[in-house]
């Protein structure tokens, strides 16, 4: 009788075999949903009404996160269509701002009541786009499917 896979328990793995595997370091790409979706989260954490250095968030990005590699022009661009999207939804600039000053690039996130729910709106869009390109990856990478 031919064995199915995933029919049998797996075996437990030979002593001494490492528990701690690395994981490749990723670089974020402009329109990366998962990428999006880390900036997102910074961008929401930023102290609202305040200009803040672009460079200073791009840092900030890759120290808390270790295996990512978060290129300038990839965060500007996220805040590019943050900005973008606010002022489709809103019909007003000030809700982000990016603004050259003679510290470099800033943007300012508005100090504003709508500004919180916008901001996880955007997040659960981008999520949902993380969610649809797993499943898409689910589906491709099978024994019997496409790719």
């Amino acid at each position: 009788m031919l064995a199915v896979s995933g029919s049998h328990a797996p075996r437990p793995l030979p002593a001494g075999f490492p528990v701690d595997r690395p994981h490749p370091p990723v670089v974020a790409e402009s329109g990366d949903p998962f990428a999006g979706l880390l900036i997102i989260d910074a961008i929401a954490r930023l102290e609202r009404g305040r200009a803040v250095r672009v460079d200073d968030l791009v840092d900030r990005l890759n120290a808390t996160h270790l295996d990512w590699m978060f290129p300038r022009s990839v965060v500007v661009d996220a805040l590019i269509a943050l900005e973008s999207n606010w002022g489709a939804d809103y019909r007003t600039g000030s809700g982000i701002v990016i603004e050259e000053g003679d510290r470099g690039a800033t943007v300012t996130i508005e100090d504003t009541r709508r500004m919180d729910p916008w901001l996880v709106a955007q997040a659960e869009r981008v999520a949902s786009a993380c969610r649809e390109t797993l499943r898409a990856f689910a589906r491709r990478d099978t024994a019997f499917g496409g790719g």
